[in-house]
């Protein structure tokens, strides 16, 4: 397992890929109306997670949730501005999550305790905070993991 530092905690609303340098101002252009009409998110960790699933799990998250579907309202937001520059996810696809670790291929010796672990997490209620800001991130992979660059910052309205 290869556990996310707590510095590189977030929760992605749209994931871009690789996007050409001409492009960096179109995408701010995008985002900065939506962050200026969205209100601060008073977000909430529960639960424990796996993707895609727990028979072949790759990814353990925590959930995030906001209680009020405004953190789908601004990832669906979001996506949608940005459709000309990254396919439109399904709604439904979206779950919101902090990317807690990722399982190293062929090391699942320890997996069916942890998903023994996992099922006293499934409705447990693990913090909550305000998130104010939504951040344009440059996620380069590296040895040790992602490095993560905050390349522009948007405030919401609240």
């Amino acid at each position: 397992m290869r556990w996310t530092r707590p510095d590189q905690f977030h929760v992605t609303l749209k994931f871009l890929g690789d996007v050409p340098e001409e492009d960096a101002t179109a995408v701010a252009q995008s985002l900065r109306p939506i962050c200026a009409a969205s209100p601060a998110l008073r977000l909430s960790a529960y639960g424990i997670g796996f993707f895609p699933n727990a028979r072949q799990p790759r990814v353990i998250w925590a959930g995030v949730t906001d209680g009020q579907a405004q953190l789908v309202k601004v990832h669906r937001q979001i996506d949608d501005a940005l459709r000309w520059l990254a396919p439109a996810e399904r709604p439904e696809k979206f779950t919101g999550h902090i990317t807690l670790g990722r399982f190293k291929p062929g090391h699942h010796v320890a997996i069916p305790k942890l998903l023994e672990l996992a099922v006293g997490f499934r409705d447990r209620h693990c913090g909550a905070w305000q998130a104010g800001e939504v951040e344009i991130m440059r996620s380069e992979l590296t040895s040790i993991g992602a490095e993560h660059t905050v390349m522009a910052t948007f405030k919401l309205a609240g």
